[in-house]
């Protein structure tokens, strides 16, 4: 499996406030904002028990506007899709829906990994697979899960308990790979949907925390954004040797969080104009992210 995707104290703060704000989503407590124009939050719950939050967010016009205008600028496919931290009504731009992970599915092998035995060996792998998406740590993660299928299970079950398998939504159901766990096919709604309950899950606090201080070689894309927590991944087809390069993140915005989920094939076909399309997305984003409405975690 391929691999995906020091720094100023100044850097080091705005971290810092990055997970003073993702622990705050942790503790289920949401951030203030002005609700004036919306029914505030609210959490139903089904026969199953499971949650199911009620939260609005709209997206700017403006924000729309801009994608339709960059998209012919940028010489490929893309996709990306947004949706509150806790859950809520998920907007999807482009035309780019559905593809093989790559690294970005180190997130929820990690939690597995860390649920099942916190050992120091554990957390220094789980360290290096986040933060500069080493494939041997990646693969060791992998193997303290058990065989195949065992492993499989464990990482299954993280991506199920962030919605992937019950939100109800009309699409294809991530499956885990268990051959080759970076080949999962995962599309970019239920990447999004994934993140945007990631905060919420135990054992992702650690986890969280790393995903801001991915090493700058990899901070492409969602990494121009400043106080974001994200993980990219990419890889080219077997077939045509095109790289696709995909990524997703939780942003701060001014009520919460949002979670983001981009990807791109550049029509060059290389990675470094796929990553250079998802830094222009990235971009194009952050000049609307005081016009966004985040969420949080709902009460437990």
């Amino acid at each position: 499996m391929r691999s995906t995707g020091s720094a100023s104290s100044c850097r080091s703060v705005l971290r810092a406030a990055a997970m003073v704000v993702l622990l705050t989503l942790t503790s289920c407590t949401l951030l203030p904002g002005n609700r004036a124009d919306t029914d505030p939050p609210a959490v139903v719950v089904d026969t199953a028990g499971a949650w199911r939050p009620r939260l609005a967010i709209s997206m700017p016009d403006s924000l729309a506007a801009d994608f339709t205008q960059l998209q012919p600028q940028l010489g490929g496919q893309v996709g990306m899709a947004i949706i509150p931290v806790g859950g809520g009504r998920m907007t999807v731009f482009g035309d780019w829906v559905s593809g093989i992970a790559w690294s970005t599915i180190k997130v929820p092998l990690a939690i597995a990994a860390l649920r099942h035995d916190p050992q120091e060996g554990i957390i220094h792998d789980v360290e290096a697979a986040i933060t500069w998406s080493d494939n041997d740590a990646a693969e060791a993660l992998w193997q303290s899960l058990g065989d195949g299928l065992e492993a499989a299970k464990a990482v299954q079950d993280v991506i199920d308990e962030a919605g992937d398998a019950t939100t109800g939504v009309a699409g294809p159901r991530t499956t885990l790979d268990y051959t080759s766990f970076g080949g999962t096919e995962w599309t970019l709604a239920n990447q999004a949907r994934f993140a945007s309950r990631l905060p919420c899950l135990p054992e992702s606090f650690q986890v969280t925390e790393l995903m801001t201080k991915i090493t700058p070689e990899q901070a492409w894309g969602l990494g121009v954004l400043e106080g974001t927590a994200f993980k990219g991944g990419w890889g080219p087809d077997d077939d045509t040797g095109v790289y696709t390069v995909r990524q997703f993140g939780l942003v701060p915005v001014r009520s919460g969080m949002v979670a983001v989920a981009l990807a791109a094939t550049a029509d060059s076909g290389s990675f470094d104009d796929s990553t250079t399309i998802l830094s222009r997305m990235a971009r194009m984003l952050g000049g609307h992210l005081d016009e966004l409405r985040g969420g949080s975690c709902p009460p437990m």
